[in-house]
Formats: C-alpha cells, sequence, structure tokens
C-alpha cells in the first residue's frame, strides 16, 4: 500500500509538466505561421495568406470555445446565446473601426458613417460617443457582454431557472437581439452591418504587417484566456462549481451562495466572449446581425462537446477541429456541411463522451 501511494504522486505533477509542454508547443507552433508567411512563395515552408487569416479566426473560436467550456463544463451552465456575447464583442470594437474611417468613406463625412449618411441620419447618436477612442472601444467590448450577462444572469439565477430552461432563455435573447440589430433605425448598419474597415491604432488593416499583429494579438488572447481559466478551474471557486455542477441543492443547503458563483463565472465567461468577437472583426473585416444567428452559438457549443467538456485545451482544440473541418468540407461539398456537423456531434456523444481530449488521458489502472 505504500508502495502505491508513494508512486502515483510523483504521476500527477509530471502529467501536468507534460500538459503544459503540449500548450507551450503548439502555441509556439502557432507563432510561427505569420514568420512562415514572410518567407518567398516558392518556399517548401511558406504559409499562404489565407491560412494565416483562417487560423486567426480560428483562434478567436478558440478563445470562445473556452468561455463556454468555463461554464458548462465546470459550472454546469449550458448557454445557448454566447454567440450574441460574441458578436457584441465584434460590434464594439466594429464601432471603432467606422469612427477611424472619417471622410474617408464613400460620402465623405467627417463624423458619420456611410450607412447614417445614406439612412439620412443628421448627427451621431449618444451610444456612438467615446467609440473614437480605441481604449473606450476595447472596454466596451467587455463591459457590454459582461453587463448584459449580468442581467440576464442574475434574473435567471435568483430564479433557480438552470438546465434546458436557462438554454431556452438565453437563446431566446440572442435571437431578439439578431431582430433588433437587423432593424436600420436602431443605428448599427441594419442587414449589411459594419465594413470597409482602414485603419486599427494607425496600422492600415489590409496589409502583411496588420495581419500578423492581429494574429499574435489574438495568440496572446488566447493564452491568456487559458491561463485564467485554468487559474480559476484549479481554485476554491473552481472545486465550488463543480459541486454546483454535480449537486446544486446539497452545496446551496451547506450555505454557500450558489446565485453568486454562478453569476460571477457567467459573466466573466460572457467577457471572454466579448474579448473573441473584438480581436475576430478586425481580422474578418465585416460585422454584421448575422453573428447574432442562434445557430453560431449551438455551434460553437459542438466545438467543446467534440474538444472535451470540462477539459478547457479540449474546448481549444474542438473549435481548432471543427472548423478546419469545416474550411475544408464547405469547400468541397458545401451542401453536406450541417448533415455531418449533426452526425459529428451524436457520435461524439455516443462513442466519445469525453471528447477529443478523452484521446489523450491515461486510462487508471
Amino acid at each position: 500500500m505504500t508502495t502505491t501511494t508513494t508512486a502515483a504522486h510523483p504521476a500527477l505533477p509530471a502529467a501536468r509538466v507534460g500538459l503544459r509542454a503540449v500548450i507551450l508547443g503548439a502555441l509556439l507552433l502557432l507563432a510561427l505561421l505569420p514568420i512562415l508567411n514572410r518567407l518567398p512563395p516558392d518556399s517548401a515552408l511558406h504559409v499562404s495568406d489565407f491560412a494565416v487569416s483562417v487560423t486567426g479566426k480560428w483562434i478567436c473560436y478558440a478563445i470562445l470555445a473556452l468561455a463556454i467550456d468555463l461554464i458548462w463544463g465546470y459550472a454546469g451552465i449550458l448557454s445557448l446565446g454566447h454567440g450574441a456575447f460574441f458578436a457584441l464583442g465584434g460590434y464594439a470594437i466594429g464601432m471603432h473601426l467606422m469612427r477611424l474611417i472619417g471622410d474617408r468613406g464613400v460620402y465623405g463625412h467627417p463624423v458619420l458613417p456611410d450607412f447614417m449618411v445614406f439612412l439620412g441620419w443628421r448627427e451621431l447618436p449618444w451610444y456612438w460617443w467615446g467609440f473614437d477612442h480605441f481604449a473606450f472601444a476595447f472596454a466596451m467590448a467587455l463591459l457590454v457582454p459582461g453587463a448584459l450577462a449580468a442581467v440576464v444572469g442574475y434574473l435567471a439565477f435568483r430564479s433557480r431557472i438552470t438546465g434546458v430552461y436557462f438554454s431556452i432563455i438565453t437563446q431566446a435573447m440572442t435571437y431578439a437581439l439578431m431582430l433588433a440589430f437587423f432593424r436600420n433605425d436602431m443605428g448599427f448598419g441594419g442587414n449589411n452591418g459594419f465594413t470597409d474597415f482602414k485603419e486599427l491604432l494607425g496600422l492600415p488593416l489590409h496589409t502583411p504587417e496588420a495581419r500578423a499583429a492581429l494574429f499574435y494579438a489574438s495568440l496572446a488572447g488566447l493564452a491568456g484566456a487559458l491561463w485564467l481559466c485554468r487559474r480559476v478551474a484549479g481554485s476554491k471557486l473552481g472545486r465550488v462549481l463543480v459541486a454546483i455542477r454535480d449537486a446544486e441543492s446539497r452545496v446551496r443547503f451547506l450555505g454557500y451562495d450558489v446565485t453568486a458563483h454562478k453569476l460571477f463565472v457567467f459573466v466573466l465567461s460572457a467577457m471572454l466572449a466579448g474579448l473573441a468577437g473584438a480581436l475576430y472583426v478586425p481580422q474578418v473585416g465585416i460585422i454584421n446581425p448575422g453573428e447574432f444567428s442562434p445557430g453560431n452559438s449551438i455551434e460553437a457549443v459542438i466545438w467543446v462537446a467534440v474538444g472535451g467538456r470540462g477539459t478547457l485545451v479540449g474546448a481549444a482544440l474542438g473549435a481548432f477541429s471543427v472548423n478546419a473541418l469545416k474550411t475544408w468540407l464547405t469547400s468541397v461539398a458545401p451542401d453536406l456541411w450541417l448533415f455531418v456537423l449533426g452526425g459529428l456531434f451524436i457520435a461524439v456523444t455516443l462513442f466519445l463522451p469525453r471528447g477529443l481530449a478523452g484521446l489523450f488521458r491515461r486510462r487508471e489502472p
């Protein structure tokens, strides 16, 4: 008995060191892509502009997957509305990018974006004030999703709404926002949204330098989000969240403030989703109400399920894997993608309940 116990303890830190090495190696490998992109096109190691751009998008998706895994995998809160937080973060940074266009727009107005001039707006709405400053816009990309999550979460958690009922509420939320943002009189570009961005922080967006800078900013955001989520999951708060996930009533009877714990992690998760959206929009060059589509939120949940719920690293892996498959399949057989996505979710649920991350876990003796 003594020998078994002694031998078991060194294995745990060794596994953690191995996982950290894998994570660090993956981040370093990703960091090489913009460098390889600058090699001559005829070089065997050259990485195309498309590969850098699409990988930058996947990194943003991985941050969104981490946000969902933090609440679903550790607190048992299944949100089908995180696409709304993602889109709100994107709209916040998109408003800043639109303000930077100035008189370089089609209509040449120094203050109003082109769509406002086209629709006959005479002055800038009050809720656009301050978005000419990057720091303000970036703060709003985090605070607006966080504030919305605080309101929705407080009302739901205080009323002890859980399970599928909470999922339906969050899906209704994102659908309502999608309908609202489609309206031209909302002042967010209506159906077309925002596009034709020129620059960010003085750097023209349509250049290799801007592409590399946004890629590294997204990679830094992913590393920071992963570190933060792992700190939360490994803390006392994380253990309480897991207990809430497994036996909420029992945790409540023990004297813990379940509402406060769930509200905190839900708001934090929404802010991470907003960060992902803010990093995403400058790279794709457009944001419109389609980002609020409930289907986007459901697809993000599938990334987490495929990668491995409650593993964090698995969630990021699922985001990369599913989107890589989507990018390839939609180019060769676009009509099949939704069928493949649904089949993938069913197959993982039945045959791989721990997701892709479960394939790398050491089996217990």
